[in-house]
């Protein structure tokens, strides 16, 4: 995990899903801004909120979303 977020083209806080199960852990978006610590420990306690696809090319990771980002990253 920590590889993908020291590579990531996206803001950190983008790999948490802040869905209904983000909301019912009752937690707070502002803690994960800009933290990678906290989105790592998030992320290895509660697997189901990591933001998917994920795509990850050498040393460079990005999440895969809109779709149209997934043909530009892999070309």
């Amino acid at each position: 995990m920590e590889k993908i977020v020291a590579g990531l083209e996206d803001p950190v806080e983008d790999l948490v899903r802040k869905d209904a199960k983000f909301k019912k852990l009752e937690l707070d978006p502002a803690d994960f801004t800009d933290n990678p610590p906290a989105v790592v420990e998030i992320l290895l306690k509660h697997k189901q909120l990591l933001q998917r696809p994920v795509l990850v090319k050498g040393k460079r990771s990005i999440i895969g979303r809109p779709k149209a980002r997934i043909i530009e990253f892999l070309s």
